[in-house]
């Protein structure tokens, strides 16, 4: 009888077999992901050196991780995916919420880099705000994947810091 729902560390998920495509055998999630987001990052920051690349970020579409695995050249795609819905619910949840930050970020500097007359007169605003703002969510996206969360860090934003501010005073 065929297992329905993968589980990590058994079968197709087995860790050697994971790790030898690159995907975390802990949380069955692949860092290869990120490129998705590393790509769009690095022409925003190429902006004010090249404002042409603005033309190449307006191109840029957000893709969730299935995804982005299926429109991919991921010589193990299909095991990507499989591990991805086999990950722990809370890992996967927290992904896709900085995944959403980033693609709201992203949108943003989209809408303003279509409103401009000029490009090139807000490309340093925009790479600064891209470094800023988006470099740390997708740091924050690989530890993740590496499965570094804080209990904190799934709760609300307001919930964990006060759960600090609580353990100051314990």
């Amino acid at each position: 009888m065929e297992c329905l729902h993968p589980v990590l560390g058994a079968g197709d998920l087995a860790a050697e077999r994971l790790e030898e495509a690159n995907i975390n055998a802990k949380t069955g999630l692949a860092t290869d992901y990120l490129n998705h987001f590393n790509e769009v990052m690095m022409l925003l920051e190429m902006l004010p050196a090249m404002p042409d690349c603005a033309a190449d970020v307006l191109e840029w579409e957000p893709l969730d991780y299935e995804g982005h695995f299926e429109n991919s050249s991921f010589k193990d795609k299909n095991l990507a995916i499989m591990a991805y819905h086999a990950a722990p619910n809370y890992l996967r949840e927290h992904l896709e919420a900085q995944v959403g930050e980033i693609n709201a970020l992203v949108c943003g500097i989209q809408e303003e880099l279509r409103q401009a007359a000029e490009p090139g007169l807000v490309a340093a605003q925009i790479a600064d705000r891209a470094t800023h703002d988006i470099k740390p969510l997708i740091a924050a996206a690989g530890a993740v994947i590496h499965g570094h969360v804080e209990p904190e860090a799934t709760q609300h934003e307001g919930d964990g810091a006060q759960a600090e501010i609580d353990a100051m005073f314990a």
